[in-house]
């Protein structure tokens, strides 16, 4: 039987200034389509397991272009509900030398925040699952999107599946009367595998150190049951050029994966995004210095694919992470 994983948050329509205008320059866009946890899930989807997705979608053709996006992309419509409302949008313009790339959101009040918890069968999402994620952006967006997250770690932990979070810290989504810590702490405590840097333990979990390493050991002191930490480092020396690596702290150890220098970025977006696939993929199936080194090299690999997704092969990356093939024309 494959590995199955569950995701849960909403799905965006991404709209791309192109030729690296800037979003007051252009008259047109390139469409695509994701969100973090999704993105997550399609790329596990092309390592080779089974996915599946909980979102919410407007129930008229541009929902039905995002379904379909999903499933041709390996990723269950199990968890997908179609209800009345919007989809959000989000307006990228990539940067370029010196000029960082700039996001703006137009997310109010879509479909997905108002998915309430007795819409979603979960049984069904849940059957035979091994894995199931989430961001810090859902709970981020809406009091019922905080709650159903929860509501899904709680189906998950019932169940014995093991669970991730990545508690990206989103300092403009939080609009809605509660704050990180309000939150957070409460969707932790049935966390397995907590991904974050400094700046997200700090405003979702209230932990203060410079280093990482210790603020990992003091997060430990609270939540005893969590497993792993991990984390990227980026060294963003242009919008173009980036060093990239990653830190995995499990079992009181320390790994960490071999440095990449980046120098020609097609896309950024989702890079984190396949570092956690990666991550996922390799706590299921390698050891600890393998599965850090298996993420980073996704993430690499997704900085030079456009879109939000990583389209990468379980094999391909796995060519990556030793050498093989890189930059060569393969017939």
């Amino acid at each position: 039987m494959k590995q199955k994983v569950v995701t849960i948050g909403e799905v965006l329509m991404r709209l791309t200034v192109p030729d690296y205008k800037r979003l007051f320059q252009t008259v047109n866009f390139d469409v695509t389509f994701g969100g973090s946890e999704a993105n997550v899930g399609v790329s596990l989807a092309h390592f080779g397991l089974d996915s599946t997705h909980i979102t919410a979608l407007p129930d008229h053709n541009l929902g039905e272009r995002v379904e379909r996006f999903l499933k041709l992309n390996g990723v269950s419509g199990e968890g997908i509900v179609r209800k009345e409302g919007r989809l959000g949008v989000y307006y990228l313009e990539t940067g370029a030398m010196q000029r960082p790339s700039r996001i703006v959101y137009d997310r109010f009040d879509s479909t997905f925040v108002h998915l309430k918890e007795d819409e979603v069968n979960w049984e069904v999402v849940f059957k035979d699952a091994s894995w199931f994620h989430y961001s810090g952006i859902t709970p981020a967006i809406s009091q019922n999107a905080a709650d159903i997250t929860l509501r899904a770690l709680k189906e998950a932990k019932k169940r014995g599946v093991t669970t991730s979070g990545d508690i990206n810290y989103r300092r403009n989504l939080w609009q809605y009367g509660k704050q990180p810590l309000d939150i957070m702490p409460g969707l932790v405590e049935l966390t397995d595998v907590v991904i974050g840097g400094r700046v997200d333990l700090e405003n979702c979990l209230g932990i203060q150190d410079e280093d990482w390493q210790a603020n990992c050991d003091k997060v430990l002191k609270k939540y005893t049951h969590i497993k792993a930490f991990s984390k990227t480092v980026r060294n963003a020396m242009t919008a173009s050029r980036n060093e990239l690596s990653g830190l995995l702290y499990t079992d009181g150890k320390l790994y960490t994966s071999k440095n990449y220098d980046m120098k020609n970025i097609v896309d950024r977006i989702g890079g984190g995004d396949a570092f956690m696939a990666g991550l996922i993929y390799g706590f299921l199936n390698l050891d600890p210095q393998e599965t850090v080194e298996f993420g980073v090299a996704a993430s690499v690999l997704k900085h030079s694919t456009i879109g939000d997704v990583n389209l990468s092969s379980k094999e391909e990356v796995e060519e990556l992470v030793k050498g093989d093939n890189v930059g060569r024309l393969l017939r």
